[in-house]
């Protein structure tokens, strides 16, 4: 897949991923426009949970990670680059989102650490024919210059979480997670898109379970 990518790009005259205005370098993804339009999160957000606000209590109050944090919301421009690398395959966003996580990840996260990515159905791996957490992790690892341990396992066959509910998400026996490996003392544990935190809460346990003692939940996107 990755190989087929980087061969398109050759032929094909670079565009941007959101708006396909074109771009002068074929390194780029974005146009001005549309990077000016990344809905950014504050600099102050819930260290549990990673939202701006709360309409009650903290959704992450009962998590296994300790903390949760991405740069941006899961909207807009953001939500676009997401489904271009989920669903378009367009493998070259995963180095954008990466670099804009590395850009602007807190100081107190650039502590030495294992990077961990959320992993997928085994089903939807070889459908898509690559695994968008999994290239997402790959790049930042790079840019932080960190290591990369893929130890957790997903054996579980249920539905896709997109359009599912919160309660659907969360329901007992919908995720099963197990490690492959050991775990690192300090994992951030990276995905994509932090919802309900679902699945995150599920790797996080079986991190914990398994020695880990500390998970930080590293997204590029956060849904408000």
């Amino acid at each position: 897949m990755r190989i087929v990518t980087e061969l398109v790009a050759l032929v094909v005259p670079p565009a941007c991923v959101v708006c396909r205005a074109a771009l002068p370098r074929v390194e780029l993804r974005l146009c001005a426009e549309c990077t000016r339009g990344l809905p950014w999160l504050p600099a102050r957000v819930c260290r549990r949970c990673g939202l701006p606000t709360h309409r009650r209590g903290c959704p992450a109050a009962r998590a296994a990670f300790a903390r949760a944090w991405a740069p941006l919301a899961y909207d807009g421009v953001a939500r676009e680059l997401v489904a271009a690398l989920k669903f378009r395959a367009a493998l070259p966003v995963a180095a954008l989102m990466a670099a804009h996580i590395a850009a602007n990840l807190p100081a107190d996260l650039r502590a030495p650490s294992v990077l961990v990515p959320v992993p997928p159905q085994r089903a939807r791996r070889r459908r898509r024919g690559f695994d968008p957490a999994a290239e997402l992790a790959r790049h930042l690892a790079a840019r932080l210059d960190r290591p990369l341990r893929p130890c957790l396992h997903r054996r579980d066959r249920g539905r896709p979480q997109v359009g599912a509910t919160r309660a659907q998400r969360r329901r007992a026996g919908r995720l099963a997670i197990e490690l492959r490996g050991p775990p690192p003392p300090r994992a951030l544990l990276i995905d994509d898109v932090h919802t309900t935190g679902a699945t995150l809460d599920a790797c996080a346990r079986a991190l914990l379970a398994g020695g880990c003692e500390e998970v930080t939940a590293i997204t590029y996107a956060r849904t408000l």
